[in-house]
């Protein structure tokens, strides 16, 4: 059986549609495996991150299973919402 593809930081990021330091901090959390290259870098096995992107699938999303009402109503009115604000996460 061949080795598990390893992925980087870039790579692992793309998929969660996240920055890299976010996939950084998860390792460190304890929330993902990583290995450590000689020279320090951080890889990711493919099978490990693609079974915790299913299981984050699976989690009930905020506003898109609840609705906008599930927000406070101070955050659903007014200009400016983005897909950064914490009703939207």
């Amino acid at each position: 059986m061949p080795p598990d593809r390893l992925l980087t930081p870039a790579e692992v990021a793309a998929l969660f549609r996240v920055d890299p330091k976010t996939v950084t901090r998860w390792a460190q959390q304890g929330k993902l495996h990583s290995i450590r290259t000689l020279g320090g870098h951080r890889r990711y096995p493919e099978a490990e991150i693609l079974a915790f992107l299913a299981a984050a699938r699976q989690l009930p999303h905020p506003v898109r299973d609840r609705g906008l009402a599930a927000c406070r109503p101070a955050h659903r009115a007014g200009p400016g919402i983005g897909t950064r604000h914490a009703c939207f996460r």
